[in-house]
């Protein structure tokens, strides 16, 4: 039973998406940062080891259960990503000098007449949002290729912004779509995306059903040779004409003369440019190219395949808003997109938002360091330093799954409690607070500050290792 999955929905998936970010009542989203430690081989409990590959070359997550709770073992921080932090994007393509561009195609995929051989573009490729046919050029201008001079190199870069089709000398048609704006290109452009955008100016002129170009599948022969004028372009629009050149008794060159409108489907007949003036032309096939819907250049989003959603969200130094969620004394190696996470057993709100544990400390001697273990002897928790903030007697800490890092001997993670000495590997000791207080925008409770995060709450979207 042969069946799709559109590309329209996967550009409906990406505008529902996108639309989380600004709806009354839409999804939060946070980009989360973790894994102060470095990857390497870890122990469990039972004493089996989890090998999580190495700094340089670290493993690609799983997408299992597991994705859905570890990421929160290590994670250190989150913020809110906003709607402005967000936008449809698309491959970067870059116009370069002597690159034979494919076309634009509305029937990539489909057989070809005559045939049993699947339509494919110059690169090879049987799906539109796989082909090469639109282009990023120096001045920021993206268009797309309407045609490529019969797969010849291009050789001119498109430029302008005019809403007719661009033929340049290089043989190229080119339809210029939108600009990157000045923000798009600092926020939304990256070496492989770039930010994807219609412009009301081009999708005002667009016409649906307009037929641009018509190309030649077989060129025929025996025809009267000339420019043989007044064709009709039939099929279910209106007003569609061409002009068809045959030279040598074969067609060489098919010109649309007005576009017409409101075609899904067209021909242009053997017969039709026999009647024309080809006398006795024979076997010439012509392909009438159909526009997207609403005419090129009505949705440049969905007519160059903008079912890529591109996020740009900063962490400015400890996001001064809240100096305590953000530390900048250990560094991260896995990035995260956390859905509707809660924090202390609601929706989390926070723009930003302290994933580690903290103890503040009295008595303290030494100088803990920064991912070296914690340990409690009364109680038996044990911990990871993520940061020491000796100014206000601050340790933040993490506890894994994995021993010297959240387990102790026995394999349970035990969480720090009391006022029971907490000791560094090299030696630092302290005692927890029982003291109830707000340090640095901290709040703690008897000494002890839970994360502001709470673990295995929301959803994993996606996750980044890395080296």
């Amino acid at each position: 039973m042969p069946a799709i999955i559109t590309d329209k929905f996967r550009i409906h998936n990406s505008e529902q998406f996108q639309e989380a970010f600004s709806e009354t009542s839409g999804n939060t989203l946070y980009l989360g940062i973790g894994r102060p430690q470095a990857f390497a081989t870890a122990t469990r409990g039972d004493a089996r080891t989890n090998n999580e590959g190495t700094d340089t070359a670290p493993l690609t997550p799983g997408d299992n259960v597991n994705a859905q709770h570890f990421p929160f073992d290590d994670l250190l921080a989150a913020k809110k990503i906003a709607a402005s932090d967000v936008t449809f994007a698309v491959p970067r393509r870059n116009w370069l000098t002597g690159t034979t561009y494919d076309i634009y195609r509305h029937d990539y995929g489909d057989r070809i007449t005559g045939t049993t051989t699947a339509q494919t573009s110059n690169s090879g490729v049987s799906t539109l949002f796989d082909a090469s046919y639109f282009v990023l050029t120096t001045a920021r201008n993206v268009y797309k290729c309407l045609d490529n001079d019969g797969n010849t190199a291009s050789t001119v870069e498109p430029t302008g912004t005019s809403t007719a089709v661009q033929t340049l000398s290089d043989g190229y048609k080119w339809k210029y779509m939108y600009t990157l704006t000045a923000s798009q290109q600092a926020n939304f452009l990256s070496t492989d995306f770039m930010a994807v955008a219609t412009d009301s100016t081009v999708s005002s002129a667009a016409v649906a059903g307009a037929i641009d170009i018509i190309k030649i599948k077989t060129a025929g022969s025996g025809g009267t040779n000339g420019t043989h004028t007044n064709i009709d372009i039939r099929g279910d629009g209106t007003g569609g004409k061409c002009s068809v050149t045959v030279s040598g008794g074969a067609v060489t060159a098919v010109t649309v003369t007005t576009a017409g409108t409101g075609y899904t489907f067209a021909t242009v007949s053997n017969a039709q440019i026999v009647a024309a003036g080809a006398t006795s032309l024979s076997g010439a096939e012509l392909d009438v190219i159909i526009p997207p819907k609403g005419g090129h250049g009505k949705n440049a989003i969905e007519e160059l395949g903008g079912f890529y959603v591109m996020m740009n969200t900063s962490l400015e130094g400890t996001e001064s808003g809240n100096s305590g969620d953000l530390t900048v004394a250990n560094d991260f190696r896995k990035i995260t997109l956390i859905r509707d996470p809660n924090s202390g057993g609601s929706a989390a709100s926070a723009t930003t938002l302290r994933a580690t544990k903290a103890i503040n400390l009295t008595g303290v001697s030494g100088s803990y360091v920064v991912d070296e273990k914690i340990t409690q002897a009364s109680t038996g928790a044990v911990g990871k330093v993520v940061e020491w903030d000796s100014t206000n007697n601050i340790l933040y800490y993490i506890q894994t799954r994995h021993t010297n890092e959240g387990i102790d001997t026995n394999g349970n993670q035990t969480a720090f409690s009391g006022t029971n000495t907490v000791s560094g590997a090299g030696g630092a000791t302290g005692t927890p607070s029982t003291s109830t207080s707000t340090i640095d925008s901290v709040s703690f409770t008897s000494g002890y500050s839970a994360s502001e995060i709470d673990a295995d709450s929301g959803d994993i979207l996606y996750i980044e290792n890395r080296a």
